[in-house]
């Protein structure tokens, strides 16, 4: 997907930063869950609307429901980059 194309909200914005700081784990799932500072995120479609959107991806493999690292995707990058860029333009 063309991050060009996307609008994120705050959550998706601070949820990316989370992961791109490392603090972030990910469930091996079709429909992931995110978890924070080891905290799961309440908002799950936040979540999966990032793993949906090719954003965040486990940094590996893992048995189905397991928690692994979580990692930003080169698209992931590319809108959180944008995303910081544009609010320091405002």
């Amino acid at each position: 997907m063309d991050s060009r194309t996307v609008e994120l909200n705050n959550r998706e914005r601070a949820a990316l930063q989370a992961i791109a700081l490392g603090t972030a784990e990910i469930t091996c799932s079709c429909e992931p869950d995110l978890f924070i500072d080891g905290l799961a995120c309440c908002d799950q479609f936040t979540a999966r609307r990032l793993a949906h959107l090719d954003f965040v991806a486990p940094a590996q493999h893992g048995v189905p429901g397991e928690r692994v690292r979580a990692v930003l995707t080169d698209s992931g990058r590319a809108a959180l980059s944008q995303e910081l860029a544009h609010r320091s333009a405002a």
